[in-house]
């Protein structure tokens, strides 16, 4: 059985398995070494070959068909690039030149990274001699030729000089044309005849410099005097008369072909032949001047000239006219005369004058006479026409003279620049006339100032005066104009019509402010009148609050209105304060009134509110006296019955304290004492709460009632009071002395529980109080 199938399967697994592989793991390198050598040397002759090698080092982890990309470059210019799968690649100078001096590096890049070479310097020495090459060694004089240099072998940007050298002098550069490469071909021209030797040399521009060639090779030239100067003769001589007639030889002695020669006056071609020409005319009074002959050969030139003096057998005619300045009705004469003349070739009688106008002959002679006006404008001229003794017939022309006569100058217009004058304002003023030849002459006469005076010379041009601020209308009366284009003519004045023609504004006076009342009671109106004395309407009135930014309002009258009035309809407290108003026009000159005060007092139902209020305070501050008093009164009253009935519970509790029969075997001092002092506390509650109960007491053996018990209370009553404090009493008069000191509790707290009750009602209620203790111990006895 073959097994082929199954090892070709087992294959390719094997190679997907290893692509797999190569593909999900990241290929690793790095580049060891970047190495440049040059060879054979750094330093080598002009036209060594030289070779160059770049060589890399990569370590990598087993890629296959790894390439590297070389960058050679020279003094940082790539002069070499390619991307091979090699390590190493060679770049040859054969031969090596100067311009390949320089410094060299050579990159190498390998996928994502790079490295460069150390830096090698090469040194090419010397340069190529360079050859010259002329078309020509025996030029003429001016004549061009090429002359050609050359270094085959070099490279880079060459300058080529061509130089010059005389026996016995120095060499001189002739000549340096613009770079073309290695070789250079140019034109040159010698002027300097004789020998002399031609040779060239270059320089090239390196980074380290520029180098110098050596000379090439020497090439003699000799340049040949170039004979083609042309000989010019006039005949019969260069000083002739008009009428004569003049011949112009001009030719060339020479033995070369193909010389062309032009005979010229100012600039002017009037004949051209070859090697030699002659030239025939009669002379004119516009001949004079300079004759130049000119021979050319190639591009050699020479040439000779001659100046011819063509004198006048009689000068030409000249128009005059007669007066200078011509006004429209003036009369004029026009005249036609001739300077000099020859008399040895023309007489005087032989001459005839003529006038023409626009070309028109009007006259024979040499006067005309015309009055001035639009029909005698025009250009006029003369001709004279003579004959020589020769019976040559001469005719000459004049120049033309314009002649237009003058407009007399109208009467001028005053007005103001704008039509518009403000009172107290400078202004400007406009002297005008319709009619009139320029230049005019304007003269302004102003009052209380000299006269002033303006030249117009052109037309957009205007006569305008500078003048100061005048108060009333009628000081326009007192300007007046004059204008003149003619000196021998008075000039023409200015009318009356400057005060017509005139706006005339006048700037408003200082405004008054009145209102319609000084005292305005809120709630109530108030009408602000702004008015002035004087102004041109339409005036604007503005009115101000001193404690207000900005203006109230606005108003502008209609025309004849001298004041404007702005009304408050509805003043507040807030209203109140200084006002003021401005007053302005179309004279842009803004007067303010002086401030008027307005106060303001509250509204009639406000002070009817405030009364009632008063009124209510003061009742109400009566009715609380009147409170306050009863209330004392009251408490008075309430006081000494709580005094009375106080007193009265004591002495009960007494009387009753006094009922029982207790002796001070019976009871310790201790229970006595605190008996008595319960009864003490329970006095104090009784009056400062008056509800409480009163405690109960336990009821004990009394002893036996004194038949005479009103004497014996007495007794008791005098005993305690006559008794010191903290002497020990008989157990029979210890009711006396309790009773005494209850009646002094009792007077103690009347007198404390309302200080205003007098000291005979304290008596008083102390007598009553006796009395009813006395009282109630009589009925208790009984």
């Amino acid at each position: 059985m073959d097994s082929r199938p199954p090892n070709l399967l087992l294959l390719l697994l094997t190679s997907l398995l290893y692509f797999w592989q190569c593909a999900r793991v990241q290929a690793s390198y790095t580049i060891d070494n970047v190495g440049l050598t040059v060879q054979p040397s750094s330093t080598v002759e002009s036209g060594t070959p030289v070779t160059l090698r770049c060589q890399v080092r990569v370590s990598h982890d087993n890629i296959p068909h790894l390439t590297h990309t070389f960058q050679l470059t020279k003094d940082d210019v790539k002069v070499h690039d390619s991307t091979t799968t090699e390590d190493s690649v060679v770049y040859k100078l054969s031969p090596a030149r100067a311009a390949d001096s320089g410094s060299y590096q050579c990159r190498v890049i390998v996928k994502e990274k790079s490295k460069t070479s150390e830096s090698k310097k090469l040194d090419v020495t010397g340069l190529q001699t360079p050859i010259l090459y002329l078309n020509k060694t025996k030029p003429y004089q001016n004549e061009e030729f090429t002359a050609t240099c050359s270094a085959p072998g070099e490279k880079g940007a060459l300058v080529f000089r061509f130089h010059q050298r005389f026996n016995e002098g120095n060499p001189e550069k002739i000549k340096q044309p613009a770079s073309t490469g290695n070789s250079s071909e140019t034109t040159l021209v010698l002027s300097r005849v004789g020998d002399s030797i031609l040779y060239c040399d270059y320089e090239v521009g390196l980074v380290s410099g520029v180098r110098h060639s050596n000379s090439s090779n020497e090439i003699s030239v000799l340049v040949k005097a170039l004979h083609i100067t042309p000989i010019m003769n006039v005949l019969p001589s260069p000083n002739v008369s008009e009428g004569d007639v003049i011949e112009v030889v001009c030719k060339v002695v020479s033995d070369l072909k193909n010389i062309e020669v032009f005979l010229t006056k100012d600039r002017k071609i009037l004949k051209q032949a070859l090697v030699s020409l002659s030239h025939r005319f009669t002379a004119q009074e516009g001949d004079s001047g300079e004759l130049v002959c000119k021979a050319e050969w190639g591009n050699v030139q020479k040439k000779s000239n001659q100046t011819i003096r063509v004198k006048e057998v009689f000068s030409k005619p000249h128009l005059t006219v007669e007066p200078t300045d011509i006004f429209e009705g003036d009369s004029f004469e026009l005249t036609c005369s001739v300077s000099s003349y020859d008399p040895q070739k023309i007489e005087n009688h032989t001459m005839l004058f003529s006038i023409y106008k626009d070309g028109v002959k009007l006259k024979n002679g040499n006067n005309y006479h015309t009055r001035a006006g639009p029909s005698a404008n025009g250009h006029y001229s003369c001709k004279v026409q003579a004959r020589s003794l020769t019976h040559h017939s001469f005719l000459k022309d004049s120049k033309s003279v314009v002649v237009k006569a003058k407009v007399l100058v109208s009467e001028p217009m005053l007005s103001v620049v704008g039509g518009t004058l403000v009172l107290e304002k400078p202004f400007q003023l406009i002297c005008h006339s319709e009619r009139g030849t320029l230049p005019i002459f304007y003269t302004l006469h102003a009052p209380n100032r000299l006269p002033e005076s303006r030249t117009v010379s052109k037309q957009w041009e205007q006569a305008i005066f500078n003048s100061s601020a005048i108060y009333k209308n009628s000081d326009l009366k007192k300007f007046l104009c004059h204008a003149r284009n003619n000196l021998n003519k008075p000039p023409m004045a200015s009318g009356q019509q400057l005060l017509d023609s005139t706006i005339i504004i006048e700037p408003v006076s200082k405004p008054v402010l009145i209102p319609s009342v000084r005292d305005v009671s809120e709630g109530h109106g108030v009408n602000l009148v702004c008015s002035v004395q004087k102004g041109t309407p339409p005036i604007t009135f503005t009115w101000y609050h001193t404690k207000k930014a900005g203006a109230l309002a606005f108003q502008t009258t209609k025309k004849g209105s001298m004041e404007g009035s702005y009304r408050i309809s509805h003043f507040r407290g807030d209203h109140k304060g200084e006002y003021y108003c401005e007053s302005t026009n179309s004279a842009n000159k803004t007067k303010m009134s002086d401030t008027v005060s307005i106060g303001v007092k509250l509204a009639g139902w406000k002070k009817g509110l405030i009364a009632a209020f008063c009124i209510l305070f003061i009742l109400a501050l009566i009715l609380v006296i009147i409170f306050k008093r009863r209330l004392l009164r009251f408490k008075r009253k309430t006081t000494a019955e709580l005094s009375v009935k106080t007193a009265s519970t004591n002495v009960e509790r007494l009387s009753l304290t006094q009922a029982v029969n207790v002796t001070p075997g019976m009871i310790g001092k201790s229970v006595w004492s605190d008996y008595v002092s319960g009864s003490e506390s329970d006095d104090q509650n009784s009056v400062t709460s008056p509800g409480k109960p009163e405690p109960q007491f336990i009821e004990a053996p009394t002893k036996q009632a004194d038949p005479t018990g009103a004497q014996g209370t007495d007794v008791a009553y005098n005993e305690v009071r006559n008794s010191k404090q903290g002497v020990p009493e008989p157990a029979e008069s210890q009711g006396s002395v309790e009773y005494a000191q209850l009646n002094r509790d009792v007077a103690h707290h009347s007198n404390h529980g309302d200080h205003s009750v007098q000291d005979d009602h304290s008596v008083q209620d102390d007598h009553m109080t006796d009395n009813s203790v006395a009282n109630n111990t009589a009925d208790h006895g009984e």
